[in-house]
């Protein structure tokens, strides 16, 4: 079982100050993201804060201008750093705000911070250029990039004491996050085909008379490009309903914020599904006002006692 731990009110003034860092990042940056971890309490909305600041750099210097080379370089670099971290070995004067931050919430939580190294991993294979030919093979992908995120906020999260099945908890934190990330993958088909990159698997592709690609805002010439998506729409759908049941498992504050953020991906869903294309026209969205009514759903509890009664009818 991963108890929930709370940390000491005495929190140095760098130590706070490099969590208000990483909080700014994670304010600016996250689109989504914060309107989960606004609904934590502040120990746990500040731990999230530095996982997001430290998965972001990650991910900028995977998607910037740079060289390759010099983006192998720098993710040594982190990973160096992360090496550090986990030692225990950044002094709470120290110039990175992240790492400083880091370094405190992983003392104070049991955050597996090998996640980190694999978010690594995911954005080296990012740098190889490498294609996935199945969905197995996009699965070891996505559990890089965004299962690990889901398992390293178990470890900030913590779960409820006696809640059923808890030893799943990481299980189904990863199967969300593959959710999330097969639903990044649908959104921003246009986007990354534009930056020489292809997600889906190309026996789906092909299935569906895609494997041309997308590098115009209308689909491929004879293809199916809407069975495409509803396709996989209907995998990611799957991977939510065994990735919701998570939520029972957590209290109800970790609860609401990852209904949260998963209520804001599922509604993302259900728009790509109502219009395939628009994904080719460009980034679909939600206005703020909806992502504000899902975290208030979500704090509700409503989801997680949805879940729960699913669960009762429905044993592990």
């Amino acid at each position: 079982m991963i108890r929930s731990v709370e940390p000491s009110p005495n929190v140095s003034a760098p130590v706070l100050a490099a969590y208000s860092y990483c909080e700014a990042v994670t304010g600016t940056q996250a689109r989504n993201f914060a309107y989960g971890i606004r609904l934590l309490p502040t120990p746990k909305r500040r731990a999230m804060s530095a996982l997001y600041a430290f998965s972001r750099r990650v991910d900028d210097i995977g998607d910037g201008d740079l060289k390759p080379e010099v983006k192998r370089t720098r993710l040594d670099e982190t990973r160096a750093l992360l090496a550090r971290v986990r030692g225990g070995d950044v002094a709470e004067d120290d110039t990175d705000p992240v790492a400083v931050a880091l370094t405190h919430a992983a003392h104070v939580y049991p955050i597996p911070l090998g996640g980190l190294d694999e978010l690594i991993d995911g954005v080296e294979m990012d740098l190889r250029g490498e294609t996935y030919e199945t969905w197995d093979d996009l699965k070891t992908y996505c559990k890089c990039v965004a299962g690990a995120i889901g398992r390293l906020s178990i470890g900030v999260f913590g779960t409820r004491p006696g809640a059923r099945g808890v030893e799943r908890a990481p299980e189904y934190a990863d199967t969300l996050g593959l959710a999330l990330q097969l639903t990044n993958i649908l959104r921003d088909v246009r986007e990354d085909a534009e930056g020489g990159r292809t997600y889906l698997p190309a026996d789906d592709l092909a299935k569906f008379g895609c494997a041309a690609g997308f590098a115009t805002q209308a689909p491929p010439a004879g293809s199916d490009f809407a069975g495409l998506i509803h396709f996989e729409v209907r995998r990611a759908r799957a991977l939510f309903a065994e990735g919701y049941r998570l939520l029972p498992m957590l209290d109800r504050r970790s609860g609401a914020c990852v209904a949260a953020m998963a209520g804001i991906y599922r509604r993302l869903l259900d728009r790509i599904e109502r219009d395939p294309e628009a994904v080719l026209r460009g980034r679909v969205s939600l206005p703020g006002r909806e992502k504000a009514y899902v975290a208030a759903r979500g704090l509700s509890g409503l989801d997680a006692r949805n879940v729960s009664r699913q669960t009762v009818r429905r044993p592990s």
